[in-house]
C-alpha cells in the first residue's frame, strides 16, 4: 500500500484546499505540497492571523474572500483587508449563499470583483456562477471541475487566453464506489445537470441504488477527482494538457487521506 506522501505524489496535485470547520489548517504543513487554499465558511471559522502568518512563512497560502461579505466588501465594510497578513494571497469569490446574510447576498458582484482586483492585483478569481464577470475581472481564473472544464480550457487557450487557469476539485483517492458516494455523492447531486437526472427523492450516498447510483457515480467522475492515485493522476494530466496551470484537490474524506 502506498504511503500518503507517495499516493499524493502520484496524483500530480499542485495544492490542497482545506476547510477550517473540518480540520486545523496547520495540517497543510504536513502535506507534501507547497500550496494550500483555505475555504471561507463564515467569519466565525476564519483562521486567526497568526496561523495564516505561520503558514505563509512555509508554503504558498491563499485565503478565499467573498467580496459581498462584510469585512471583505471593497465597496463597503472592508475592515478585513488589512487583517489579512502580508504574504497571504486571496481568492476572490462571489461567496456561497450559505455563508452570507440576506443583505450580503443582495449586493452586486461585478463591481465588487473589479474593485477587489484593483486592491489585490495578484488575487485569483473564482468563476462559479459568474464566469464572464470573472474573466472580465482578470487574474487567475479559479474554476470548479465539471464535465466541460477541459473543453472550456482548450477553447480559452485556442482563443488566445494566456492567463493562468486553476481548477478546484473534491478528491477521493479510492475506486471503492461506496466510499466515493459517501464522500462526494451529496456534492455532485447538487450540480444542476445531475439534480435534473436524479430520480425524485433518491439517496445521494452509498445507499443509492439503480438509476440514481449510476447517475451519481458517473457524475463523481465528472465533478470530482476519484479513483486510485494513479488514475487521479491521469485526470490531472489531462486537465493540464487542456490548459490548466494549477489543480487544487479538496480531500473529501478528510485531510488524513492526503497524509496517509
Amino acid at each position: 500500500m502506498l504511503t500518503g506522501e507517495r499516493a499524493l505524489a502520484k496524483t500530480g496535485l499542485d495544492a490542497a484546499a482545506l476547510k477550517p470547520a473540518e480540520c486545523d489548517v496547520r495540517r497543510a504543513l504536513d502535506l507534501p505540497l507547497g500550496s494550500v487554499a483555505i475555504d471561507y465558511e463564515g467569519h466565525e471559522r476564519l483562521p486567526d492571523a497568526e496561523t495564516l502568518r505561520e503558514l505563509a512563512g512555509e508554503i504558498d497560502v491563499r485565503l478565499t474572500t467573498p467580496v459581498r461579505a462584510d469585512g471583505f466588501d471593497p465597496l463597503g465594510d472592508d475592515s478585513l483587508y488589512d487583517w489579512v497578513p502580508e504574504g497571504v494571497g486571496q481568492v476572490l469569490v462571489a461567496g456561497h449563499p450559505a455563508y452570507l446574510t440576506d443583505g450580503e447576498r443582495s449586493r452586486a458582484i461585478a463591481p465588487r470583483l473589479g474593485a477587489a482586483r484593483e486592491r489585490v492585483p495578484d488575487a485569483w478569481v473564482g468563476t462559479e456562477g459568474v464566469e464572464r464577470v470573472a474573466l472580465a475581472a482578470g487574474g487567475t481564473q479559479y474554476e470548479l471541475l465539471s464535465r466541460t472544464t477541459e473543453r472550456g480550457f482548450r477553447a480559452l487557450r485556442a482563443a488566445g487566453f494566456d492567463g493562468e487557469l486553476a481548477v478546484y476539485a473534491p478528491t477521493v483517492l479510492t475506486d471503492d464506489e461506496d466510499a466515493v458516494l459517501d464522500a462526494v455523492g451529496a456534492y455532485v447531486s447538487r450540480r444542476r445537470p445531475v439534480a435534473r437526472a436524479l430520480p425524485d427523492g433518491a439517496a445521494a450516498d452509498s445507499s443509492a441504488t439503480g438509476r440514481a447510483r449510476e447517475v451519481l457515480l458517473s457524475a463523481a467522475r465528472d465533478y470530482a477527482l476519484v479513483g486510485a492515485p494513479a488514475e487521479v493522476g491521469d485526470r490531472v494530466r489531462a486537465l493540464k494538457e487542456a490548459g490548466a496551470d494549477v489543480v487544487v484537490g479538496y480531500p473529501a474524506r478528510g485531510v488524513e487521506e492526503f497524509l496517509g
